[in-house]
């Protein structure tokens, strides 16, 4: 009989390095743990692994001088301009000073009161106080701050970006506006720099007349000067590494985790699920800002966690199918209805209030949020009981 549900367990590694045979450093990790916290592992258990350390044993590592090289490979070394980058020390800042290497005049379109993730440094109060339409009004710098002031500062961090992003390059203008296409009044050369909306950006501006248009994930998509390199992400999902370097987004994460499966069966004569993770789908209730700056959740994953969850919501048979039952019956009457539900629950009443997203998408979520983003020194995840369905033993 059990008494507890899914657990899910940080599984402490060594530092990884480039070079590190990172399959046979994590086989051992999680056996020596399941031997020395004496648990067992299982069937259909899911291996996490952040994508940093990933891409760290891959060496996929680019400089600044690496991109703004390709910046000019792509845009001739001209004018050109951004549209919709995020807010970010980390994620973003040393990208916006390596395409400023790359070009002449660079123009910065930044979407307001907040970027697509929901950093802010204005509020809506703010831009109904003011009387304008945020999806019609655009601005030049100096027209915003007449607007807004200078009480522009970053919600958790305090840092004012527009000044920010301006100190990172001697070529740098802010512009401000929601619709993609402001930008096309400055220039036609275009890098959209928006994450989950980015094809929708691309073809709006293309079909707008930009000239040389490009995603953040159509740059380093191949080596540039022995540079890493992503050929499907190039380079969203990348982080910054050093003042002059950023890590990018693991590739060939499939063959990994295949890799991975294989060698955990070996040792263990379990099927065990393995996945790749990131950034965590989720949404902070106080600042406002997701998680979720990663083109994926998951780049990589076993073929057993493919599709999404079908399950019950089990009150809804308590408050209403079975309302009249309680105590033994009430449990006997639920396990059957759940052994005999139907394999694709799409559309109906039963499972409502469920939450209709991938199986990565919920575990990366998970594994995220068990590892910290900090110094836990927990990069891969062990979680059990997932897939078990305890309410029908």
């Amino acid at each position: 009989m059990h008494y507890t549900g899914v657990t899910s367990r940080g599984i402490i590694c060594p530092i990884f390095q480039q070079g590190d045979d990172l399959v046979t450093a994590i086989v051992k990790s999680v056996t020596d743990a399941a031997k020395g916290e004496g648990f067992e592992l299982k069937d259909r258990d899911v291996i996490g692994v952040t994508e940093a350390v990933v891409a760290r044993t891959q060496g996929n590592y680019a400089t600044t001088e690496q991109i703004a090289t390709d910046i000019r490979n792509k845009f001739g070394g001209e004018d050109m301009g951004i549209v919709f980058p995020i807010l970010s020390r980390n994620r973003f800042a040393i990208l916006l000073r390596s395409i400023a290497m790359g070009c002449k005049k660079l123009y910065v379109q930044l979407s307001y009161p907040s970027d697509e993730v929901g950093n802010s440094f204005i509020t809506y109060d703010a831009i109904d106080e003011k009387g304008v339409n945020p999806y019609s009004d655009s601005f030049n710098e100096e027209e915003f701050r007449k607007v807004f002031g200078y009480d522009t500062k970053h919600t958790f961090t305090g840092v004012d970006y527009i000044d920010y992003y301006k100190s990172l390059g001697d070529n740098i203008e802010i512009i401000f506006s929601n619709d993609p296409r402001y930008i096309l009044k400055y220039t036609k050369n275009v890098l959209n720099c928006d994450i989950h909306t980015r094809f929708r950006t691309q073809r709006l501006l293309k079909a707008a007349g930009g000239e040389k248009v490009y995603r953040m994930d159509e740059i380093l998509t191949e080596s540039v000067d022995g540079s890493g390199y992503n050929p499907q992400y190039g380079l969203l999902g990348s982080n910054k590494a050093t003042e002059n370097k950023v890590k990018l987004f693991p590739r060939d994460c499939d063959e990994f985790v295949q890799k991975l499966h294989d060698e955990m069966f070996k040792a263990t004569g379990k099927n065990i699920e393995c996945m790749v993770y990131g950034d965590g789908g989720f949404k902070d209730p106080v600042g406002g800002i997701w998680e979720l700056a990663d083109p994926v959740v998951s780049p990589g994953h076993t073929a057993g966690l493919i599709g999404k969850p079908n399950e019950l919501k089990m009150k809804y048979f308590a408050d209403n199918d079975l309302s009249d039952l309680s105590g033994e019956e009430l449990a006997k009457a639920m396990k059957e209805l759940i052994k005999s539900k139907d394999g694709d629950l799409v559309g109906n009443m039963q499972s409502q209030g469920t939450t209709p997203r991938q199986l990565t998408d919920l575990l990366g979520s998970l594994c995220d949020l068990t590892s910290g983003s900090g110094d836990r020194g927990t990069p891969v995840i062990l979680i059990q009981g997932y897939f078990d369905n305890y309410a029908t033993e």
